[in-house]
């Protein structure tokens, strides 16, 4: 519950479902519903007794007529609407996770929509935000010192140091505890570097968090920390032994990215 926003939380969850070709699907919301018309990553409300990947699996029944076998955490937001206060967790389904045709089961639209160039519109107010974060790669490759990369729908996706960066650079890297609290720099996407638990809350204003982890005591914070929910992408960068121990469960619990960090040695 938000300070200035006194209504109880209402659970809702919503889809990110891809198709083969990497794309996104997104719903318009039917008549006579709040914010009819507008576009949205489709599902609902968290019935009482309900899991969330339950919930999950009867909208998308529900409203568009196809099946969610599996999906995986990935951010959790808190929106405050006029007509609710919500808590909205959004989950991914990837292409072979699900199956069905499509059906238009409440009247609405739907549509297939590419990450970084979206045509539908409005959107919904809370969902605005994902629409940038969905461009970030899940499949990252680099050196946090020079640059890392990746690769989305549109091409080459590439996060340069701030230190290192030229005036064509959009994307940028700050290390957190270097930039010391002062205003961010204007660029397409900022990423904040961090190293501790204690960094997580003062980082929320970035595009997405790279949480560099050296240790199994820093493994296990990222871990409580993803499994709290995250509102931002979060990167966890680790030395190889590191990684191959904790990969699995770091993408498990909602991680963004996992980078293979050879230049911090695993303590």
């Amino acid at each position: 519950m938000t300070p200035n926003d006194p209504r109880p939380l209402v659970r809702v969850v919503a889809g990110i479902v891809l198709n083969e070709n990497g794309d996104y699907l997104l719903s318009s919301r039917p008549e006579g519903k709040p914010y009819a018309g507008y576009w949205e990553f489709a599902g609902g409300k968290v019935e009482a007794g309900e899991s969330e990947f339950a919930a999950l699996q009867r909208e998308f029944a529900e409203e568009l007529g196809i099946r969610i076998h599996r999906a995986t955490p990935w951010l959790t937001k808190i929106h405050a609407y006029e007509h609710a206060h919500v808590h909205l967790r959004f989950l991914r389904v990837a292409a072979h996770e699900w199956s069905g045709e499509l059906q238009a089961k409440e009247g609405q639209q739907w549509s297939w929509q590419k990450a970084g160039d979206f045509t539908v519109s409005p959107m919904l107010p809370a969902n605005g935000p994902l629409l940038k974060a969905l461009s970030v790669p899940t499949v990252l490759t680099g050196r946090l010192k020079t640059a890392v990369c990746g690769e989305n729908r549109m091409g080459e996706y590439r996060v340069v140091p701030y230190h290192l960066a030229e005036p064509h650079h959009r994307r940028l890297l700050i290390d957190a505890a270097e930039w010391g609290g002062k205003p961010l720099p204007q660029a397409e996407s900022i990423w904040l570097l961090i190293r501790s638990p204690e960094e997580w809350p003062q980082v929320q204003d970035a595009d997405v968090v790279v949480w560099q982890v050296a240790d199994p005591q820093t493994a296990e914070a990222v871990a409580a920390r993803l499994a709290q929910g995250v509102s931002l992408p979060l990167v966890v960068a680790a030395p190889p032994p590191l990684l191959a121990q904790y990969r699995s469960r770091w993408l498990a619990a909602g991680a963004h990215a996992v980078l293979a960090d050879e230049e911090t040695e695993a303590v």
